[in-house]
């Protein structure tokens, strides 16, 4: 079966060509992996993790026309070509991007990706019913993951022990762990720790950013194996209330730099302290990037109805992030288990930290 959602696919390829429209021109030439992902509905154009695509797309008038190396494509034509997108080789010492913009028919060169980031961008914030409803499963799954490993782990657990088991449930899962990040009681003070051989101690925080059909969900989830401090029980309850502030400034038509300074005011507002926000990266959309982008005060773009949002406040020992995408009735978070530990901020179910 090919992948992705012939529906979706069409709108998408009628967005690219409102780009070619607005631009003038007559092809766009797709190189990233997160535009590839987006605009084939999730095939994987990847090898290597940390590598480049294996692939280029040319989009045109008369239609679709994916390269890759003459190495991927029985691969590619038998799993990860969408119905329709013509699929064209390079040998493996080629040159993706010089061919892929010469299959076109157009008499100019093709416009490149990065002189259309903001077009696209803005092409893939509204996400579309079946990739939503992949995004949907994905988040599901991957809570239930951190439910099941989190529940399992002891003082003596280490941090090494701890992200390899979150990592064979990501793998099986069928999605590819982009982050995996875990600090014990030693190690609090990191806000972005990468796992050690140290012991998770009494409290412990597990980070994963994991991948299926391009979509990236985002989840950090906390365990402690005591009843916890009087500051840390309230530190907790103070950073879901900073979050509950973002989700509210979330709105459509809300401009991304606008929701930074409700932000920036969160922080202050609940007693953290102004120089909060400095301390690490916020969020921002979600989708077929980890952050998409991660917001500043220069991000501009308009929040939109379906797109989807990964904020991740955080404070001196604490920190809350989930995956939610904003519908019609509200904002609906997609990496949820209903197993987990919940309270109502602000009419919404928040993660609370699991007590062993």
């Amino acid at each position: 079966m090919a992948p992705g959602s012939p529906t979706d696919r069409a709108v998408k390829r009628q967005r690219v060509l409102d780009i070619l429209d607005s631009a003038g021109r007559d092809s766009l030439l797709l190189t990233s992996n997160t535009v590839l992902t987006w605009y084939l509905d999730g095939s994987r154009v990847h090898i290597s993790l940390a590598g480049d695509p294996i692939a280029a797309m040319l989009v045109d008038r008369e239609g679709d026309h994916l390269v890759t190396f003459n190495n991927e494509a029985g691969r590619i034509a038998a799993e990860e070509l969408p119905l329709g997108v013509n699929l064209h080789t390079v040998p493996w010492y080629g040159n993706l991007h010089q061919a892929a913009a010469a299959v076109g028919t157009g008499s100019q060169p093709p416009l490149a990706e990065a002189d259309a980031a903001a077009e696209l961008r803005a092409a893939r914030q509204q996400l579309l019913p079946a990739e939503s409803a992949r995004y949907s499963l994905l988040g599901a799954e991957l809570a239930g993951i951190m439910t099941d490993v989190l529940a399992a782990a002891r003082p003596d657990t280490t941090e090494f022990a701890l992200v390899s088991a979150l990592a064979a449930g990501v793998v099986a899962a069928g999605a590819e762990p982009l982050v995996l990040l875990c600090n014990g009681s030693s190690r609090s003070m990191f806000r972005h720790p990468l796992a050690t051989h140290s012991a998770l101690g009494r409290r412990a925080m597990a980070v994963v950013c994991a991948r299926r059909d391009g979509l990236v969900a985002n989840i950090t989830r906390w365990v402690r194996f005591d009843a916890g401090t009087p500051e840390e029980r309230d530190a907790e309850a103070r950073i879901a209330a900073v979050e509950a502030d973002i989700f509210d400034a979330t709105v459509p038509g809300a401009r991304l730099d606008t929701v930074f300074g409700e932000i920036q005011a969160a922080y202050v507002r609940h007693g953290f302290g102004a120089d909060q926000w400095e301390q690490h990266h916020q969020g921002g959309p979600a989708g077929y990037a980890g952050r998409d982008p991660r917001v500043t005060a220069a991000v501009t773009d308009i929040v939109v109805l379906d797109q989807a949002f990964t904020w991740n406040p955080s404070g001196p020992g604490v920190k809350i992030e989930d995956t939610v995408q904003l519908t019609e009735s509200g904002l609906r978070v997609l990496t949820v288990d209903p197993r987990w530990p919940a309270a109502t901020v602000n009419g919404l179910e928040r993660p609370e930290t699991l007590q062993l």
